[in-house]
């Protein structure tokens, strides 16, 4: 048994899964910057928890990123395709707005004009979810299948620095040095993704039936090539999807997942500030130890994918997210209790750093390689519809209850999602059980 599990660790060594460790962080670093992170910032301004749930808005380009990733799938850009590559062109592009983005949030003022944050918010976001598209498919391109776990859970794990640094390390700058020299160093560290996919090769990923534009067989000029192009970048990897078995319900399963994390992740700092945790609490818990339980969660949802299956592994994973939903309520119970927020965070995170891994090796699963970045912000998107839009009431919710029935709902929330895993098992493939 331990030489078998020693076997299945070692596919972390592989250096294009360790690549994707660099390429996470840069994915995880925006997200709290316009999410958890900015709902402290916007509770210390005096922005009610009702309109800080409408905040959850500011990520929906999160959930309409396929809207966009045709292009990004297809089109070359001028200087930088010719200089890096497809991919990566599309990602240092990315990264360098990104940059841009996040040095206008952090100089917008809450208290002054809430408008403007909630502009530079959406910017961020809008980068971010492009820079995820390209990022997707640079992963699973580079990747076997063999390695999809593993690579879901390096992604992860990046990631989880990411979030780690712009939750914690923002937290402690904004305690000493205040928010607009957090976002500063939050803008600086994108750098890291920056230097990783500057020193990346390209990978050589099969293209859709099309011919490259320019080759021998290029499509008919004018009207006919723009129409040959949307039916080949926009059209073709939909009409792919939709000829999966279940595809229905696999993609109001992808929405559903998450569900109940969603809704009670919105409402979490503002949460953690009322019943008396201070922002160093909250870093060092929350952030800091929480870390490290996602990390671990997430390393043993790569090896429970490799040793159980994608499915079994989902299964598991989504019931102790639920599970990890009814400490939150024991919490609010309870009060600010150090020691039990230790216990809940450490269970929150492990369990979500297992669902996510399994996820995300869920989706890659479901891409075609010639359709990888336009397929995957497919589904990804509906990931963040519901960790946006279906999530955004959750501050309205928090109004209108006690924090204690606020968790319990969020408990419940995440049965549609474990009874649709139920019924998809039943006649998956058996590659994925």
């Amino acid at each position: 048994m331990k030489t078998r599990l020693l076997e299945a660790a070692k596919i972390y060594g592989d250096t294009r899964v360790l690549r994707l460790l660099f390429l996470g962080f840069a994915s995880g670093l925006p997200l709290l910057l316009t999410a958890s992170t900015l709902a402290v910032r916007l509770t210390e301004s005096g922005v009610t928890k009702t309109a800080i749930g409408i905040f959850a808005l500011v990520g929906l380009p999160y959930a309409f990123k396929f809207l966009w990733a045709p292009a990004i799938d297809r089109l070359a850009l001028p200087f930088f395709t010719r200089a890096l590559g497809r991919r990566r062109g599309w990602i240092v592009l990315t990264q360098l707005c990104l940059i841009l983005s996040l040095l206008g949030l952090g100089f917008a003022d809450p208290a002054r004009d809430v408008g403007m944050v909630a502009v530079w918010a959406f910017v961020v976001a809008f980068c971010s979810a492009s820079q995820d598209v390209v990022v997707d498919a640079y992963r699973v391109e580079i990747l076997e299948e063999r390695l999809y776990g593993a690579g879901a859970a390096t992604l992860v794990f990046g990631y989880r620095v990411g979030l780690l640094v712009a939750g914690a390390g923002a937290l402690y700058l904004a305690t000493y040095f205040g928010w607009a020299a957090a976002y500063l160093a939050m803008a600086a560290l994108v750098a890291v993704g920056l230097v990783t996919i500057l020193l990346a090769p390209e990978p050589g990923a099969p293209e859709p039936g099309a011919p490259e534009p320019g080759g021998a067989a290029a499509a008919p000029q004018g009207s006919g090539r723009v129409l040959a192009w949307f039916q080949d970048a926009v059209l073709a990897p939909f009409q792919d999807f939709l000829t999966r078995p279940q595809w229905g319900m696999i993609l109001l399963f992808v929405v559903l997942y998450k569900f109940g994390d969603s809704l009670a992740g919105v409402m979490a700092n503002p949460f953690y500030l009322e019943i008396g945790f201070t922002k160093v609490e909250i870093a060092n818990v929350s952030k800091l130890f929480g870390l490290g339980a996602t990390l671990l969660g997430a390393l043993a949802g790569g090896i429970l994918v490799a040793r159980t299956g994608i499915l079994q592994s989902l299964l598991i994973a989504g019931v102790l997210q639920m599970a990890s939903n009814g400490m939150f309520a024991l919490q609010a119970l309870v009060g600010s209790d150090l020691g039990l927020l230790f216990a809940t965070i450490g269970f929150e995170n492990f369990a979500g750093g297992m669902g996510t891994t399994a996820f995300v090796a869920y989706l890659s699963s479901l891409c075609h390689l010639a359709y990888t970045a336009t397929q995957y912000a497919l589904l990804s998107s509906l990931m963040s519809f519901g960790r946006t839009l279906l999530a955004s009431p959750g501050g309205w919710l928090a109004d209108q209850t006690d924090w204690i029935s606020f968790f319990l709902l969020t408990t419940a929330a995440a049965l549609p999602g474990l009874v649709l895993l139920l019924w998809i098992r039943r006649t998956a493939p058996s590659a994925l059980e």
